[in-house]
């Protein structure tokens, strides 16, 4: 029982200093483009930008972004999304496949459905966010543009009948939220 106590007790430590070395090294997840073949990741590492956006027209330059989000338990989950820049404002895409229910197809999703703060990742800059769905039609058409045009079922607002897309409203923590 002695032996038993000590092996768990090692593998508590290992695990412990393991999600501490993770923690300062980050652990960002795998893959540039949003969808299979990708791994996500836990901690995003970078230089925090603690000056508020307003214009994210810079973010042009970079086909994806990473998003970190807070679990439940704790430790963040983090994945590569697309974004669509409209007039300055930035916009994450989250493509729900036919059938998948939402938010609970997508565990990024999930969370930030249950907590909206998330830390988005740009090249080598982090920046603190608050994500809200765009439930309004006009601004969905909107975002959406030539993209509904080629594909209707995009505007959806449930995926029973194809792939829909949702959209997440960016807006940078330090601007009066």
């Amino acid at each position: 029982m002695r032996t038993l106590a000590k092996i768990v007790g090692a593998i508590v430590v290992c695990l412990i200093l393991a999600l501490v070395v993770l923690r300062i090294t980050g652990f960002n997840p795998i893959g540039n483009t949003p969808g299979p073949g990708n791994y996500p990741g836990l901690w995003l590492s970078g230089t925090v930008v603690r000056a508020p956006v307003t214009d994210w027209s810079f973010v042009s330059q970079y086909k994806t972004d990473k998003v970190q989000t807070r679990t439940w338990y704790g430790i963040p989950h983090s994945v590569t999304t697309g974004f669509i820049l409209y007039n300055g404002q930035l916009y994450l895409t989250s493509m729900f496949a036919k059938g998948v229910l939402f938010p609970e197809g997508k565990s990024w999703v999930k969370n930030v459905m249950r907590d909206p703060h998330v830390r988005l990742k740009f090249g080598n800059n982090l920046y603190n966010c608050i994500l809200s769905p765009v439930t309004d039609p006009d601004e969905r058409a909107a975002v959406l543009g030539p993209r509904a045009k080629q594909n209707p079922q995009l505007l959806a607002a449930d995926s029973t009948n194809g792939p829909v897309m949702h959209l997440f409203h960016v807006q940078s923590e330090g601007e009066g939220i």
